[in-house]
């Protein structure tokens, strides 16, 4: 029997998330999404409407997303292999086409429709727009190919979004500021020393980018969207949900097997994130609707937060 909700009980509800509101209005919260999330038309819908209501009540909302799905499929479509190199798609020039095309493009401009739809208003991003996200190809025992890892992360037009009370959507894809360029010299106009391997895009893992964008705003959080509850005591017990780390807490979590396999690339990048002055970390499941909400206007939370 489906359970009907009162308007008393609406109304509960509404007044429980009210001392949330009041603290994170005006805070800027970084979402990286992806995964079954951005499969389900259900999933994608809640998130969306998760979105578009943190931005109505004054959170200053940045949405970053990848899109491995939508680009496996465009890779079979034209009969081309992915390879994975230590967890990174190794990326050559026509598979780089292949994500720019699908991240930044249709993924990215989905998503920035979908908001709208909703109420909201959004526009979409990549960074290679202002040159946001500056990167340079990862160096290393293996060859990644167009992989490259954020060397500076440039807000002005992240905020200039922000600041008109529109939610920047941003896709992972980087400015390759060329392998010898110091930070925050490489592609300015005009300039004699941009390296010859300077210009186009590189792709880069969508879990550190949010990291380093919401590092580089000082956000008050980050958020994860994951295909699991959060971190396990036990990987086979999804009741064994850890509510709560502290930061110090992660070295032994890991030596322990509790933090393992996929779980510690997302602990790393919370690590990354809180180490550049971001307020809290969390890692939530974003199979379950309107994970969001219960995870920043409740008192029980959804996931795993990491302070």
């Amino acid at each position: 029997m489906k359970e009907t909700i009162t308007n008393a009980g609406r109304a509960s509800v509404m007044i429980q998330a009210l001392p949330y509101i009041h603290r994170f209005r005006g805070k800027t919260v970084v979402v990286k999404y992806g995964g079954n999330a951005m499969i389900s038309d259900e999933l994608k819908n809640a998130v969306i409407e998760d979105i578009v209501f943190m931005a109505c009540v004054g959170i200053r909302t940045v949405l970053v997303h990848g899109g491995g799905p939508e680009i496996e499929a465009v890779l079979k479509k034209i009969g081309k292999e992915s390879r994975f190199i230590n967890g990174l798609r190794y990326t050559d020039a026509e598979t780089m086409e292949v994500v720019q095309m699908v991240l930044c493009g249709k993924v990215n401009k989905d998503i920035t429709a979908m908001i709208q739809k909703a109420g909201g208003s959004a526009m979409g991003l990549c960074g290679l727009d202002g040159a946001m996200l500056r990167a340079r190809r990862i160096k290393g025992d293996q060859d990644y190919g167009l992989v490259g890892e954020i060397i500076e992360v440039n807000t002005s037009s992240i905020n200039a979004v922000l600041d008109n009370g529109i939610i920047p959507v941003i896709s992972s894809v980087a400015y390759n500021i060329g392998t010898d360029a110091p930070a925050g010299s490489a592609g300015t106009a005009g300039s004699m020393d941009v390296p010859a391997d300077a210009g186009g895009a590189l792709n880069v893992n969508a879990d550190l980018a949010a990291a380093q964008i919401a590092a580089a705003l000082k956000a008050e959080k980050i958020i994860l969207m994951t295909d699991v509850r959060g971190v396990l005591k036990n990987i086979n017990d999804p009741d064994s949900l850890i509510s709560v780390i502290r930061r110090g807490e992660l070295d032994s979590l890991k030596k322990e097997g509790i933090v393992s396999k996929g779980m510690i690339p997302k602990t790393d990048c919370c690590s990354l994130a809180l180490e550049g002055g971001v307020g809290k970390a969390h890692i939530i499941d974003g199979r379950l609707p309107h994970a969001l909400m219960i995870e920043l206007f409740t008192d029980e939370g959804i996931g795993t937060m990491i302070e």
